[in-house]
């Protein structure tokens, strides 16, 4: 059933949440849920078909996670005229740092192999 499945999610994430707070980690507890789904999984030997029937089903209808923030977008065009600068220069600022050092570990690994 797609409850099962969803469950099933909600409760990693659940755990999730309770493992990265209870142990003060700097990692979102969402991200701790899914680590452990996915080990959980692996541990399994993959997902049931359950549950793959309903991640299907969530990420046809994915885009519709999107509307809440495109209104908050909307909602706060006056705001982001008013800071786009200083935002535009940070998203820039913080691509051309997160390339870099994506790229500089990429190849320090390569020349270690």
């Amino acid at each position: 059933m797609m409850i099962d499945a969803l469950l099933g999610i909600l409760l990693c994430q659940l755990i999730g949440e309770v493992i990265s707070r209870g142990l003060r980690l700097p990692v979102p507890g969402p991200v701790v849920g899914m680590l452990l789904l996915f080990a959980i999984l692996r541990w399994r030997g993959g997902p049931p078909p359950q549950l793959s029937t309903t991640a299907h089903g969530l990420l046809a209808h994915l885009p519709l996670l999107f509307v809440p923030a495109g209104v908050g977008v909307i909602v706060h065009i006056p705001l982001l005229i008013r800071e786009g600068l200083p935002l535009f220069a940070a998203i820039i600022v913080s691509t051309i740092i997160t390339l870099l050092v994506t790229g500089l570990t990429v190849h320090w690994l390569y020349r270690r192999k």
